[in-house]
């Protein structure tokens, strides 16, 4: 009866290191490339993040998974996404200008457009294309804004710990996250692309309409 134990436990381990190898491998290939089943393989990543994670921590640099999830999660919910009604945009607040004078409420920084950093511009842009607008201090803010602001499409800026950690609460929530990590990190003054957000606005059209 243990020996029978042993062996089933034994096969759920190899097929575990299987499908997270298969899917580490797929979702490495999804940043250059689109990738089939990346749902699945998403999927699998989460099931299996924390012990895949204490790996890369050990031999490797966490912010490397964390990158292909989001890239690989991307893929997974873009058309979903495409035909969202109702849209949030979040911005991190380590995107201000380090003197920002805007102060923070419980849902995040408020904005004064004070025209110091692109933040101000990109409030316009997603106001726009029919985004609700927030800049939250960390993804634990997620919550606090869709009980404010309902929605079933977050596009979120940030860091991909940061992207990934959010899409990973949202799953099973009925909202599609989709991830636009950031060039640099850090506490304060981080870089994106304007042009590159703002393309990305333009390829999903405003809020409620397919691409």
């Amino acid at each position: 009866m243990y020996d029978l134990i042993g062996k089933v436990l034994l096969g759920v381990v190899a097929i575990s290191v299987f499908l997270s190898s298969l899917a580490l491998f797929v979702s490495r290939i999804s940043l250059n490339r689109h990738v089939r089943l990346a749902g699945i393989f998403a999927w699998i990543l989460d099931l299996f993040y924390l012990p895949i994670k204490y790996f890369f921590c050990k031999f490797s640099d966490p912010r490397i998974l964390d990158s292909w999830m989001v890239s690989l999660k991307n893929i997974a919910h873009y058309q979903a996404f495409s035909r969202t009604r109702n849209r949030i945009m979040l911005l991190p607040h380590c995107m201000r200008f380090l003197d920002c004078p805007a102060h923070a409420s419980r849902y995040g920084i408020q904005c004064k457009e004070c025209g110091r950093c692109i933040v101000g511009q990109l409030k316009r842009d997603a106001q726009r294309y029919g985004y609700h607008f927030y800049i939250i201090t960390g993804s634990s803010f997620v919550k606090h804004v869709l009980k404010e602001k309902p929605a079933d499409g977050i596009l979120v800026v940030g860091c991909n710990y940061e992207i990934n950690k959010g899409m990973r609460f949202l799953r099973g929530k009925n909202v599609i996250a989709y991830g636009v990590p950031l060039e640099s990190d850090g506490c304060y003054n981080t870089s994106i692309s304007y042009e590159k957000i703002a393309g990305i606005l333009e390829e999903f059209g405003p809020a409620g309409n397919s691409v």
